[in-house]
């Protein structure tokens, strides 16, 4: 069975590490409240998206110039019916090297199109990767929005 959880990809002009390190700086590039440590694997921390809202996460897997992944372990999304919609996802950062170039791709996986939120959260992400994250790469400050719900 095919897998559609959300992905997209940007090319940027840093190095794999870098990379990671900027990801890692998650207020940097994702205009929200944090809490926690994000920089190596087995770091928690939490992101507040305002009110009630917010997503415990771990870093569950860091290769260095590789793959990060960020395991939600719980979450509350008061806008839903299923307020845990996010929980036990995973957010998936894929890192490839070369000439000075590093493509990121990032993929939600357990984010597909038969979940509540995935018509606000596929520009959601699509916005804070492919615009904020790549402008963080590219220039040292995010493009942040305001939330969509």
């Amino acid at each position: 069975m095919e897998k559609n959880d959300f992905n997209c990809s940007i090319a940027v002009n840093i190095s794999a590490n870098e990379a990671i390190k900027k990801i890692s700086n998650i207020p940097g590039w994702w205009g929200i409240t944090f809490s926690g440590n994000s920089e190596k694997q087995g770091d928690q921390f939490i992101v507040n998206m305002g009110g009630e809202s917010f997503f415990n996460f771990t870093v569950s897997e860091l290769i260095p110039g590789k793959r990060v992944v960020w395991l939600v372990d719980d979450c509350n999304m008061p806008w839903y019916t299923d307020k845990k919609e996010w929980a036990n996802t995973k957010l998936i950062f894929d890192l490839t090297e070369h000439n000075g170039v590093t493509d990121v791709t990032f993929t939600h996986e357990g984010l597909t199109p038969n979940v509540e939120c995935y018509n606000d959260c596929e520009p959601g992400w699509t916005h804070w990767i492919k615009t904020s994250l790549f402008s963080y790469f590219a220039t040292g400050e995010g493009v942040f929005r305001p939330a969509t719900k």
